[in-house]
């Protein structure tokens, strides 16, 4: 049996981070989800910027739409659209088949509206009804300036990845949004069947501890911080506010584990994907990772309900130095600086590729 399809039936949901038009194209994300288990899709502006600048597959859309007069923001609009409506079709029948839990495929906002609540929300309603597919995820960062904005697309019943999460804390805050957003719909006589995943970063913070912390505890802090979060979803999930909800038709946010693509040449390529293999959970990687994954993944335990040695371990960081909150709060804010870069940086790869075709 290959890894993936364990990992499968251990309870977790393997989605590619990744889109580019050539992966449509020549068959390999039909291929991966037909023989990997693959069940879902996340994106974000680099990957887009990469897949723009790389290939040549855009080069007769963004001419079509520039004879349009669309350019710029628009344009890139235009093209993730056309991509993600077709991941979604793929996907569309693992989503039926598992009742709309699955087969999800994820854009972003812009990230230029990270302090603009009214503008995210607005985003967001527009993207998600232009594309029309059931299975699309508008993506709003986690920051405080992001919570009532994805509160708010919850209650209007955009479905919502929650993205840029880096600790227990930050997921938790996520989660009240999203419950605050489903009982408001309850209130209103609407049905809180709007779904959502939360998106907490694991690899940075190995990254980020790299240079100061004792040989005996690289690659550990990632890890520690997946399982206490996962602690903490299961705690929320039994929660009595939750079960109310659940009550009255609503469903887990589940807890999606992202920046999984090991930094360390030196550690396993799989380091966190034999780490973090929990039930009703899903883990978003790169194409490197998965492949390694349908390759040579080991994994074949669940992560312990109450987080395991994460406390420990998380302590013994603390006691090396590093203060985990006040670092979960710069990984997050370095996250968001990165995602305007990132997104800066494909709108001068568009019009540079505009100038180019024209």
């Amino acid at each position: 049996m290959l890894p993936t399809k364990r990992l499968s039936l251990l309870g977790q949901s393997l989605w590619l981070d990744d889109i580019t038009r050539d992966l449509l194209d020549s068959g390999t994300l039909a291929t991966y989800i037909a023989q990997w288990s693959v069940t879902g899709l996340t994106s974000n502006p680099t990957i887009f910027d990469h897949a723009i600048t790389h290939s040549a597959s855009y080069d007769r859309e963004i001419a079509r739409l520039l004879a349009k007069g669309v350019s710029g923001e628009a344009l890139f609009f235009e093209l993730a659209l056309e991509d993600l409506s077709r991941a979604a079709d793929l996907f569309l029948p693992i989503h039926q088949r598992t009742g709309t839990v699955d087969g999800w495929v994820s854009l972003e906002v812009s990230p230029l509206l990270a302090h603009d609540t009214e503008g995210t929300v607005a985003s967001a309603k527009a993207l998600y009804g232009r594309a029309g597919k059931p299975n699309l995820f508008i993506k709003i960062p986690g920051t405080p300036e992001g919570l009532p904005a994805i509160e708010q697309a919850i209650f209007d019943g955009v479905p919502v990845n929650v993205t840029l999460l880096f600790s227990a804390q930050q997921y938790i805050a996520a989660a009240h949004a999203y419950m605050n957003g489903l009982e408001r719909r309850v209130e209103a006589g609407l049905t809180p069947d709007v779904r959502s995943v939360a998106s907490l970063f694991i690899s940075r913070w190995d990254r980020a501890v790299a240079e100061t912390v004792p040989a005996e505890l690289l690659n550990r802090l990632g890890i520690a911080v997946g399982k206490h979060a996962y602690a903490a979803y299961r705690d929320l999930v039994d929660s009595d506010r939750w079960q109310r909800l659940a009550n009255r038709g609503a469903r887990a946010q589940r807890l999606l584990f992202a920046s999984t693509g090991t930094k360390d040449p030196k550690a396993s390529d799989v380091l966190y994907v034999d780490a973090l293999a929990g039930p009703n959970t899903v883990n978003t990687m790169p194409q490197a990772t998965l492949k390694a994954t349908a390759d040579h993944s080991a994994a074949a335990n669940v992560l312990p309900r109450d987080g395991g040695d994460a406390g420990t371990t998380l302590a013994l960081f603390e006691k090396a130095g590093v203060n985990i909150t006040a670092l979960a709060e710069k990984l997050q804010g370095e996250g968001a600086d990165a995602f305007v870069q990132s997104w800066r940086d494909l709108l001068q790869a568009i019009a540079a590729k505009s100038k180019a075709l024209s």
